[in-house]
């Protein structure tokens, strides 16, 4: 069984940077590829990006390519989202989850475990 639990969202002036932060329980993390995902008021939850078991490979949704970055520590068990150029539309509760498998890409419901979420505002 893996824990994860995040932090680091909190309210931000559009324009403005945030820096996420996942900390993962257990020795596998560094066999997990891991993702962040979100969700908007009324909306369902959206991919954001998702990051290899080594770091080696990244992928992100259009809509935060160039604006946001996954990373990875995998000697803290931690993975990061550093989030620049935020707009209010990146206003969500903000998730980070471990695929055990490789293969879940983008669909969250192939993913093993999930943290609680940390709240993103962004001010207009």
């Amino acid at each position: 069984q893996v824990q994860l639990a995040e932090s680091g969202g909190g309210l931000v002036q559009a324009g403005g940077s945030l820096r996420l932060a996942c900390v993962a329980s257990g020795r596998l993390f560094s066999t997990y590829a891991m993702a962040w995902f979100r969700q908007a008021p009324g909306k369902e939850r959206e991919f954001v990006a998702r990051i290899s078991s080594n770091g080696g490979r990244t992928y992100y949704a259009d809509s935060v390519k160039g604006r946001f970055t996954i990373s990875r520590d995998n000697a803290k068990n931690t993975v990061y989202l550093q989030m620049n150029s935020l707009e209010p539309e990146d206003t969500a509760v903000y998730y980070c989850a471990a695929d055990s498998s490789a293969y879940a890409g983008t669909y969250e419901q192939k993913y093993d475990y999930w943290g609680q979420g940390t709240q993103v505002t962004v001010s207009s």
